[in-house]
């Protein structure tokens, strides 16, 4: 283990400027537009009916305040900080060390509040748990200074329609750096939500990108057998970069991390890479972890039940048309109204 650690210490070395975890990966958004982003890196586990979701938000700079709207298949049991190298442990894996109309104008007697469910701080991040409509949740991250682009309604609706839970992260830069955190420090936040099979948000990563900008992401999903997964074939800047049994190794390092009991003693490894522009991603991923029949509604290859446009026929907005490949974790990053800086 030793060795091991100090092969990871150059692979976080290398990571500062290569594919390091950053902003729960997402797109950032400012407020003359899309940020650029570097590539993200996310971890998605199942293993006994939970699904264990593993991201970091990344301390770039700067002042003032970001957040991160991200879709949820549940309500999580538990929300808490995550291990010190699980994602870096994982690149190491499969990447050897090489010698619209903003909400703020909706009506307010129109549109109810979202539901709180749980409100959590882990360093400089303020986590909370929301259930509601697209609208409702719109309406929240409005009230909270959250800047929701044009296409924001569309897409929070797209999600709704399918799980109503929301995962909304506050991410204070000036915390960050009166805690003593360095530029390209992550926080890890770990997910525990118990669901019938994982679930990967993928669409959401193009929000408030124009449909030419790139979304560069590695996700990682470990589940018990090998996964069916939708959409299928790969295309579209998708690729798969593994599948296969996971080491042992692999296993017992993550389960000797921070919060990672629950890693079994053999499973599937998958991972994917994602090198699109942000118009192909109309899309999200579903997860079989039995091997067998993905949900297309899960996918967006198919409009929920009982969801119709005003034409009495299933959106265009909501099914996505393109047959794609395997999946990436994604999440909405907004730019929060920044405090003024003095000068």
């Amino acid at each position: 283990m030793r060795g091991f650690l100090a092969g990871l210490a150059a692979v976080a070395a290398a990571l500062i400027v290569t594919a390091q975890p950053a902003a729960a990966c997402a797109g950032l958004i400012g407020p003359n537009g899309a940020v650029k982003l570097l590539r993200t890196t996310t971890f998605a586990g199942y293993h006994d009916g939970v699904e264990h979701y593993v991201t970091s938000f990344q301390f770039a700079g700067g002042s003032g305040q970001f957040g991160s709207l991200i879709p949820l298949p549940g309500i999580p049991d538990k929300v808490e900080k995550g291990g010190a190298w699980t994602l870096q442990r994982l690149i190491r894996e499969t990447n050897p060390i090489p010698v619209a109309a903003p909400f703020a104008a909706l009506a307010q007697d129109s549109v109810r509040s979202a539901q709180v469910i749980m409100e959590v701080r882990i360093d400089a991040l303020d986590i909370t748990v929301l259930k509601g409509g697209g609208a409702e949740v719109g309406q929240w991250a409005t009230e909270h200074g959250f800047r929701l682009p044009p296409a924001a309604p569309e897409v929070l609706d797209f999600y709704a329609n399918r799980s109503p839970i929301f995962l909304a992260a506050v991410f204070d830069a000036d915390a960050a750096k009166a805690r003593g955190q360095q530029i390209g420090d992550g926080t890890p936040v770990h997910v525990t939500i118990p669901t019938a099979n994982p679930w990967v948000p993928l669409r959401i990563l193009g929000l408030g990108k124009n449909a030419d900008d790139r979304v560069d992401a590695d996700v990682y999903l470990l589940t018990d057998q090998r996964p069916a997964l939708l959409p299928y074939p790969f295309a579209n800047g998708m690729r798969l970069d593994h599948s296969a049994t996971a080491t042992t190794s692999l296993l017992n390092d993550l389960r000797s991390d921070k919060g990672m009991g629950w890693i079994p003693q053999a499973g599937w490894l998958t991972k994917i890479a994602i090198d699109a522009s942000a118009s192909q991603l109309s899309y999200d991923l579903a997860v079989d972890a039995k091997g067998t029949s993905p949900s297309r509604v899960a996918a967006g290859l198919q409009a929920p039940a009982g969801v119709t446009s005003s034409s009495g026929q299933p959106s265009s907005d909501q099914i996505a048309l393109i047959g794609m490949a395997l999946a990436a974790l994604g999440a909405l990053v907004i730019l929060r109204k920044a405090r003024p800086v003095s000068v």
